[in-house]
């Protein structure tokens, strides 16, 4: 089953998540409503971080991943935090966006108090609801870990429920999920309410034999406008980072952050932090770009085709392109590799 909000998909609303500055035109950014990018932009804001590195920032708040994507593709936003893996299916059929790191955290399997599932081998016949779709990374890795530490194929063992993050969490609340694959700051605010990490999927990672840093989310632009807009990209980034150096070292900022967090307690906020700061990214762009080079082979032996996209192969003499399955992560995935 999929739980959808229709208006989750189509509707935006714009938000006054980072200051408009007058000095340049502004970098149109999309920000999830329950994500963490906001926080950072907060933080860019109040430290004056855009005007210090010459970008001038406009967000505009979606409440589901699908429609910050939409928005990207129509050029209604310059620039979305998004998955890798979109970005690479998009490129195998023939996109130009690219990924440029925003953080290595990524979720975990959870279990709601009183739920008899405690490992992996629990799983089957059990109702799990997984964040996002079909496609989600996460449920990629859980389920070629499963295949690979278990011999259990979830996709057919478990009773799967799709959904975003917070319809997710209600009902397992409710007690109608046994188990939860969700993102990172669910997982906090979950654990902060008594639920069990099962398998956190950096483990899982690990488990498949990925080596070095993974990136899980990232801002994701056309390459084509990157290029042409190079300064703004440049700031964008040059802030991000400021920011970031911020929040792993400042204790106080998150207290300036809880509202925004929606941090429920001060238990609740320093598992948000803690989470956040595990996720902050230290590799380069090249780095990133090969440990997601080998897991993209493994995600493509689960998801085939659906996930990775097709390869178009160009005949010049036949005028004609092939279509093919992208087995290799596609070149520009990563921006600058």
């Amino acid at each position: 089953m999929i739980l959808t909000r229709r208006a989750a998909l189509l509707g935006a609303l714009t938000v006054p998540v980072a200051r408009i500055a007058k000095a340049a035109a502004p970098l149109r950014i999309g920000v999830l409503r329950f994500g963490t990018v906001s926080w950072e932009l907060d933080t860019i804001v109040r430290h004056g971080l855009d005007a210090a590195n010459g970008v001038t920032l406009a967000a505009t708040e979606f409440a589901a991943a699908q429609a910050t994507q939409v928005a990207l593709q129509a050029g209604a936003v310059d620039v979305t935090a998004q998955d890798w893996t979109w970005v690479a299916r998009q490129r195998a059929d023939g996109a130009d966006w690219t990924f440029i790191t925003f953080s290595t955290a990524i979720g975990a399997l959870i279990a709601p108090p009183g739920s008899p599932v405690r490992a992996v081998s629990d799983l089957p016949g059990k109702r799990l609801g997984i964040a996002g779709s079909p496609l989600d990374k996460s449920w990629l890795i859980l389920r070629a870990y499963a295949l690979k530490a278990h011999g259990i194929d979830l996709d057919k063992a478990v009773n799967k429920t799709f959904g975003p993050p917070p319809l997710l969490a209600e009902q397992a609340r409710a007690g109608r999920l046994d188990a939860v694959l969700t993102f990172w700051p669910f997982v906090a605010r979950a654990v902060a309410g008594g639920a069990v990490r099962v398998l956190a999927m950096e483990g899982a990672v690990r488990a498949l034999g990925i080596t070095g840093e993974v990136p899980v989310a990232g801002y994701v632009v056309s390459e084509k406008w990157a290029n042409a807009n190079r300064p703004a990209i440049d700031g964008l980034q040059a802030a991000s980072r400021a920011a970031r150096e911020i929040l792993a070292a400042s204790d106080a900022e998150w207290q300036a952050l809880q509202k925004l967090t929606g941090a429920a307690d001060a238990a609740e906020l320093a598992l948000l932090r803690d989470y956040y700061r595990g996720g902050i990214p230290h590799g380069s762009q090249a780095d990133h770009a090969r440990s997601a080079a080998q897991l993209f082979k493994v995600l493509a032996g689960v998801g085939g085709p659906e996930l990775v996209g097709s390869a178009l192969v160009g005949s010049a003499l036949m005028g004609s392109a092939l279509m093919g399955t992208a087995t290799e992560l596609p070149a520009g995935t990563f921006w600058g590799v």
